[in-house]
């Protein structure tokens, strides 16, 4: 079971503006300089968000399942969780039944441990597919983006326009990157 990403507008927790000021980049260069810085962040928000075990923009995921877990637990790798938008079953024949509210929740922790809560009242899934949609990630409805992070992400993205053309490097992110997002690292066990 792999959560997929439902809708395809991202918006980017540092933006354009933001990280042209960062640069200080020419504001009359007639904005030469702006797809690359785009593309830069949306590839260190990809690396903090794998550093850190965190999505950093919201979005909606849908995952299916064809059995209720027996201790009634789902672990998801989406941190932090924010709302289960919908439940439904799913037939052989196509046919979508909607489930009450409640019957699928979120755990506890939809932070540090993100995952959710399955009711034992729940029908069984015989034949069918359960298919769920949950919001996560920073922004939007869920909790702002640490700022830690976000300047994670300022910081890979000068590194990387400072340095572009200079060879592979080491392909590790500079040492302070790393200080900013080592506290907020989500632990797996």
């Amino acid at each position: 079971m792999n959560p997929i990403r439902v809708e395809a507008a991202i918006v980017e927790p540092v933006s354009l503006a933001e990280m042209r000021g960062f640069l200080r980049l020419d504001p009359d260069d007639g904005g030469a300089e702006d797809a690359l810085v785009e593309r830069l962040i949306a590839a260190a928000r990809a690396q903090v968000e794998a550093a850190a075990r965190r999505i950093l923009v919201p979005g909606r995921y849908r995952l299916m399942l064809t059995a209720w877990p027996a201790d009634g637990r789902v672990p998801l790798p989406l941190s932090p969780l924010v709302a289960v938008v919908r439940t439904w079953l799913v037939d052989a024949a196509g046919t979508v039944t909607d489930l009450a509210p409640g019957l699928v929740r979120l755990g506890p922790d939809p932070v540090e441990a993100p995952g959710l809560v399955i009711d034992p009242a729940v029908p069984a899934l015989d034949r069918r597919a359960a298919l769920i949609e949950v919001d996560a990630g920073h922004g939007g409805a869920g909790p702002p983006i640490p700022p830690p992070l976000a300047q994670a992400i300022r910081l890979l993205v000068a590194h990387a326009f400072e340095h572009r053309g200079d060879g592979a490097g080491d392909g590790l992110p500079p040492p302070d990157v790393a200080a900013l997002v080592a506290p907020l690292r989500r632990l797996r066990l």
